[in-house]
């Protein structure tokens, strides 16, 4: 039997190429249901090669265009968030890949895990912002969360049955920035820091990582993903990109995960476990690595690291206010609406300005979101004042 899998975010980095491994491997998996926040004219080519039971459109205002350019194909075609959060429940779905971008990845998470659907995991705002109820969930329907993520995947193919980790080490590239002083981070632009070293990615994530921020969000779900504390996990700056992540034992022993930059194959490897299927993914050439390299990461130059830090020990509702934060000033920074190290100003000072609740139940994650996007809007639009 073919697995059913539904692609959430099916237009983006993750979801494009999620339907690569589709297509490598149509004896093992089916496309089932795709869906898009805006980007119709991809989702309908996307609709017409896999032929999906459904697609959603996240944007009602474009769903009698995509209705329209399928009405010759009987697939179901639907439009709106609730809409997403419904059809991840369809009973043939095996598989729901979360690849949506931020917390708007958060609802449709929660109903496919309610309907004891396998979470292959890419969104990792679903885990910073609410891994403590995600968790809960999980064990309550007793459904398995899958990381995507390359470096949660490296991890979990790292973990050993009955030997516990001492300690998680997350591989960070650096991006673009890795060698700029403060000086000239002042100064840079968004099209600079939409140029990842190694990496192809969405605009969102590559600002992120060019930030760190996105190597903070790792941090906070790794806790979530492999019951760790904070100072169990640990970030080291590898500019090639070859191991994706390393997990330490009690022993002192340390397993590494490498491979070539290809989310690829951590998406087939979330389809396929717990076994493993071949691939035509490149091969990594051990004779091309001349010199893999560690360094410290700098959390004076790159803040937004040590913000995700403080967050995770704080808890409570602290890692969604600097993930909502973060989402608006990635956004405005992506319109030149703020300068790059104002993001981490805007952040900190949203983490010191929105109310903070210590045991938040998912309506306070809800209004939590809705008022620091509106507090942290604001500093940009007054320039922090």
């Amino acid at each position: 039997m073919k697995k059913q899998i539904a692609i959430l975010g099916s237009t983006g980095s993750i979801g494009t190429q999620a339907l690569q491994v589709i297509e490598e491997h149509p004896d093992l998996y089916e496309a089932y249901v795709l869906t898009a926040n805006n980007k119709v004219d991809l989702l309908v080519e996307q609709a017409r090669k896999f032929h999906p039971e459904a697609v959603v459109i996240a944007n009602e205002d474009k769903y009698l265009q995509l209705k329209e350019a399928l009405s010759d194909l009987p697939i179901k075609v639907y439009a709106g968030a609730d809409a997403i959060c419904q059809v991840v429940e369809s009973q043939p779905i095996d598989i729901v890949l979360t690849a949506m971008m931020g917390y708007a990845g958060l609802r449709p998470t929660m109903s496919a895990i309610r309907a004891g659907k396998i979470i292959a995991l890419a969104n990792k705002e679903t885990m910073v912002v609410a891994g403590e109820l995600i968790n809960a969930l999980a064990n309550e329907y007793h459904t398995p969360i899958l990381p995507v993520d390359s470096e949660h995947s490296a991890i979990f193919q790292c973990l050993e049955m009955n030997n516990p980790l001492e300690k998680v080490i997350l591989t960070a590239s650096g991006g673009p920035f890795r060698t700029f002083t403060m000086d000239q981070l002042q100064y840079v632009t968004k099209e600079q820091a939409l140029k990842h070293p190694n990496w192809s990615m969405g605009a969102k994530i590559t600002i992120d990582s060019a930030s760190m921020m996105n190597k903070g969000f790792e941090v906070i779900e790794a806790k979530w993903l492999f019951g760790v504390r904070p100072d169990q996990i640990e970030v080291v700056v590898h500019p090639q990109s070859v191991i994706h992540s390393m997990v330490e034992f009690e022993d002192g022993a340390v397993k590494a995960q490498l491979g070539v930059p290809d989310m690829r194959l951590p998406i087939q490897y979330a389809f396929s476990y717990p076994k493993r299927v071949r691939s035509s993914f490149d091969r990594l050439d051990f004779l091309k690595c001349n010199s893999l390299t560690f360094e410290a990461p700098d959390t004076k130059r790159f803040r937004n690291l040590a913000l995700a830090y403080e967050a995770l020990h704080q808890g409570g509702n602290m890692p969604c206010i600097v993930n909502a934060a973060n989402e608006v000033v990635v956004a405005s920074f992506l319109k030149d609406q703020i300068s790059f190290l104002g993001m981490s100003d805007v952040i900190e000072k949203a983490m010191q300005r929105v109310s903070f609740i210590a045991t938040p139940t998912y309506e306070d994650y809800v209004s939590t979101d809705a008022e620091t996007r509106r507090i942290a809007a604001e500093m940009v639009i007054n320039g922090m004042k």
